[in-house]
């Protein structure tokens, strides 16, 4: 069944990425562990429709007519709290393009969210020598998640590709943490975090890697970890959270296939 959690407060972070705090009686039954990757899927009802409460959304789909079927979107979680049963969620911001980006840009203390999960599959490996990050916006919350969660005395390097300096946020930690920020520009989307990668010093000892954001990068930076750093699939966290061009609906719906052909 789906939790539905009240909109607490909203927090711009950049230009492009708006926070939301979410609580409510609707989220006493949602836990999440320790996972720093965990993710909700968001389900945005069509204009008009209300679900019941808890919504049951493998159900809406499997006996109502497609035009009141919810359209879903994955997001991290950023932060959980449980004692205070409150949910974060950074939104990325693309202007009135979308559909999560929007909302969450105008959301107002009160307003409801429809959401299940969380899933994830990623925590920082206490046995690794150091930690390898790399991704884009879309990855951020994660890897923010997890530098904060890595203990003191782990090493972390991590890439991170945004639009522009006003893009770059704050993030602490206990671990030692060197964070290379990279300005995309005009260039397409993980040009410059593939070439800041490759052309790096690779640390020595065991290492952990977590790499998601964009398909195209995603499966260039694991093609050059797995055969030029000849890096086994254990040591790695790999996941494509979008395709340029593609909305998530035409891209979860290519995803498997995708996944496949990037393992194999």
């Amino acid at each position: 069944m789906a939790h539905r959690g009240r909109v607490l407060g909203t927090e711009w972070l950049t230009p492009h990425m708006v926070r939301v705090v979410l609580g409510g009686d609707g989220l006493q039954e949602f836990e999440a562990g320790a996972f720093t990757d965990h993710y909700v899927k968001i389900h945005f009802p069509p204009p008009g429709v209300t679900y019941d409460d808890p919504a049951d959304i493998a159900a809406i789909r499997a006996n109502e007519p497609r035009e009141r079927w919810p359209r879903s979107r994955t997001y991290t979680v950023r932060r959980w709290d449980p004692v205070a049963r409150e949910l974060t969620i950074d939104f990325v911001y693309h202007g009135d393009v979308g559909l999560a980006g929007p909302w969450a840009a105008g959301a107002k203390p009160g307003d409801e969210l429809i959401f299940t999960g969380p899933g994830g599959a990623y925590a920082p490996d206490p046995v690794a020598d150091w930690h390898l990050l790399a991704g884009d916006e879309s990855a951020l919350p994660a890897m923010a998640a997890a530098i904060e969660a890595m203990p003191s005395g782990a090493r972390v390097r991590a890439f991170v590709e945004v639009s522009g300096p006003e893009e770059e946020i704050a993030i602490d930690s206990a671990a030692e943490v060197a964070i290379v920020w990279l300005h995309r520009g005009t260039r397409r989307v993980g040009e410059a975090l593939v070439e800041a990668v490759t052309a790096a010093e690779f640390g020595e000892g065991e290492v952990r890697v977590f790499v998601h954001g964009e398909a195209h990068f995603v499966r260039a930076l694991r093609r050059y970890l797995r055969i030029d750093r000849g890096l086994p699939p254990s040591a790695l966290s790999i996941s494509g959270y979008w395709r340029l061009g593609a909305d998530e609906d035409v891209w979860q719906a290519t995803k498997r296939e995708w996944n496949a052909d990037v393992v194999s």
